[in-house]
């Protein structure tokens, strides 16, 4: 099976090493700052058009599982 298609990057050329969505120079903490404020999913993907949905979706999931492992190894 194929590796999946990394959606997050990390570039000193891109925004100083700032983790961004793949493809794009938005960087993943705006996805959080979003959510964090009360806003939707649809309203970040619609101001950053540059981002997929599926992508948003990743990065989530990917947030979730990590934290999940952390929580575990902790107990």
């Amino acid at each position: 099976m194929p590796n999946p298609k990394p959606v997050i990057r990390r570039s000193r050329e891109v925004l100083g090493g700032t983790p961004v969505f793949a493809g794009t120079r938005v960087p993943v903490q705006t996805l959080l700052d979003y959510l964090q404020a009360g806003q939707s999913l649809t309203e970040f993907l619609e101001d950053f058009p540059t981002v997929s949905r599926q992508q948003a979706i990743a990065v989530l999931e990917h947030a979730k599982k990590t934290l999940l492992a952390d929580a575990r190894a902790a107990r």
